[in-house]
């Protein structure tokens, strides 16, 4: 059979379906999918199967789909329905999905064969994507399971006209949120929940046009998030086509957030695989790009990070404060997002562990030299036990390169820890939570238990301590605080102290002492 003939054989076999599917059908689909992984995969892994399996599905259906549509417009030509300016993606000979379907026998090596031919004839967009998953462990998936798998997959047709991009792309962060919640703990590795996220792009508010860059973006929630504000907004996010920026260590993960942004129908962008603190992506000869909005959830006080390059940094980062402690890089993400910030319109967001704002010692040189800079415009405390791994109590710290003249001089202090739905393994930030604290924020004034505003002098006399409960006292009813309230402070005070005993074994660590 010749090339042309297997397409159209191919495209044949295209399951059709007189309606589209729907996001829960499609949400309905993707699980069951997920569902024949069980017993044989780690559930924390199972994101490194099921996402290139699906990519794969979606490119091959899109493919015959625009053949098909190239044939009809050119008469049955397959030769002008072959040229690559009728296809978004090259898929080879031999490595479309119902040439892998066709195998009974070394089913994962069939699979690594096609997704390796087809990243090479990508290059510039899907170099790499299909991350580097044990597909030819037979242990873990033999024949009979991939099989199953592949069947699964070809019972429903993934073509754009089948299923939207944004009914896609939903379904594609559905599956995301359902593999956080089964992997918890690992889920912070890669996964902010969507209503921290929202907070943080609404905070920012970027706009069209403007350039958008997470220095952890683990599998894109953020960079999504700012097409969908400004398309809410009532801007066109084809303009933010080639202004999307992230960097991800994680092979796997940094694959996933490009197949997120691509089945977003994300034309231009640059995600790359990377260390961000020892090998930033993105620079212009001897200084790091710049962005109007740099926003994150690193990962929550990163040890080993890099720090016996950092005091000889050739991007100078360092130049703000100084040296991170070793077992902290907590700052060294704030200081590689302001010198990535553009000088007048850069804003940064970015997440951290509240032990954050109060450490002492090297951390709290950085946080003086930063403040004394005016770069701080707002902290915003959350709710204990909102992040995937972890029940501490996150912050969220918004600096400007150049605030508004009404803020200079000025910090917001927000205390957002009675903000939350409690759930039995793990609270949840509500669209009013978010709602409200937006609405704290830009209001930028005192709220008797919520906000403080507070001046620099201030701050400098309680030793550029930033911890929210030395401004903000929360409003006590009835005279007295509830059980649950009453616990919740305990426990947010009992995790603060063992965070700042921490601090200071690894800082007199560094000295050789013992604390």
């Amino acid at each position: 059979m010749t090339e042309d003939e297997a397409r159209a054989a191919a495209l044949a076999m295209i399951p059709s379906t007189a309606d589209t599917l729907t996001l829960s059908m499609l949400e309905n689909h993707l699980a069951a999918a997920a569902d024949l992984l069980r017993g044989s995969i780690d559930q924390a892994d199972f994101k490194a199967y099921i996402f290139p399996l699906l990519f794969f599905k979606r490119i091959s259906d899109v493919y015959l789909e625009e053949y098909g549509h190239a044939l009809a417009d050119s008469g049955g030509d397959h030769e002008f329905a072959s040229f690559a300016e009728n296809h978004r993606f090259a898929i080879p000979h031999d490595c479309l999905w119902d040439d892998v379907r066709a195998r009974t026998e070394n089913v994962g090596q069939a699979l690594v064969t096609a997704f390796r031919a087809i990243e090479n004839a990508n290059p510039d967009t899907l170099y790499g994507i299909f991350g580097n998953a044990a597909w030819t462990n037979k242990q873990k998936l033999p024949d009979s399971r991939l099989n199953d798998l592949i069947e699964h997959f070809s019972a429903k047709p993934l073509t754009n006209e089948s299923v939207s991009p944004d009914v896609f792309g939903q379904a594609y962060e559905y599956l995301i949120k359902r593999f956080a919640d089964a992997s918890n703990k690992k889920a912070g590795e890669y996964y902010t929940p969507r209503s921290v996220v929202r907070l943080l792009v609404n905070i920012l508010d970027p706009h069209e046009g403007e350039t958008v860059y997470d220095p952890a973006c683990g599998t894109g929630g953020m960079l999504i998030e700012v097409i969908q504000h400004v398309k809410a907004a009532g801007g066109r996010p084809q303009l933010l086509w080639g202004k999307l920026y992230g960097q991800e260590k994680v092979l796997a993960t940094s694959g996933i957030a490009r197949m997120n942004l691509l089945l977003h129908g994300v034309e231009d962008f640059r995600v790359v695989r990377g260390d961000t603190l020892r090998d930033p992506a993105f620079f212009n000869r001897d200084h790091l790009a710049t962005f109007d909005c740099v926003i994150a959830n690193p990962p929550f006080s990163l040890k080993s990070w890099g720090d016996e390059a950092w005091a000889s940094d050739r991007w100078g980062r360092n130049a703000m404060g100084g040296l991170p402690p070793k077992g902290y890089a907590d700052w060294a993400w704030v200081q590689h997002m302001l010198a990535s910030a553009t000088n007048k319109t850069g804003r940064v967001a970015v997440v951290l562990p509240q032990g954050a704002l109060f450490r002492q010692g090297s951390e709290g040189r950085i946080r003086e030299f930063i403040l004394r800079q005016d770069k701080v415009e707002a902290v915003i405390g959350l709710a204990p036990n909102l992040f995937y791994g972890t029940g501490l109590a996150a912050c969220v710290l918004i600096l400007r390169q150049q605030k508004p003249a009404a803020h200079s001089g000025k910090v917001l202090f927000v205390n957002g820890e009675s903000l939350f739905r409690k759930g039995r393994n793990q609270n949840t930030l509500e669209d009013e939570h978010t709602e409200r604290l937006l609405e704290i924020y830009q209001k930028f004034a005192d709220q008797p238990g919520l906000a403080q505003l507070v001046d620099l002098a201030a701050i400098e006399t309680k030793g550029f301590n930033l911890n929210i409960s030395l401004y903000v006292a929360p409003v006590q009813m009835n005279d007295g605080l509830t059980l649950e309230q009453a616990l919740s402070q305990l426990e947010i005070a009992q995790k603060s102290a063992a965070q700042t005993r921490a601090a200071l074994e690894a800082e007199l660590a560094t000295w050789g002492l013992n604390a």
